[in-house]
């Protein structure tokens, strides 16, 4: 019996926070983490580079972003939408 489930790709909800560079935005994404010691509640953000082929999302808009094939050494995500 072979396996046949398919895995999909790593994806993130962020907001973008920077789009200086040529087809690349920086988007933030922000996730909830319970400190093991003392159980409060704590904002983690991490940056992203993520592909926009011509650029077409500005600064405060709302992404989803999904792993993809590495496009150079830091940028390894593209948008969805």
């Amino acid at each position: 019996m072979e396996n046949t489930t398919q895995t999909q790709p790593q994806s993130f909800k962020g907001v973008v926070v920077k789009t200086a560079m040529k087809d690349t935005v920086t988007v933030a994404v922000s996730r909830f983490v319970q400190h093991p010691k003392y159980k409060k509640f704590l904002v983690r953000t991490k940056k992203f580079l993520v592909h926009d082929e011509g650029n077409t999302v500005k600064e405060g808009d709302e992404v989803t972003i999904v792993a993809c094939a590495p496009i150079s050494k830091r940028k390894s995500f593209k948008i969805v939408k």
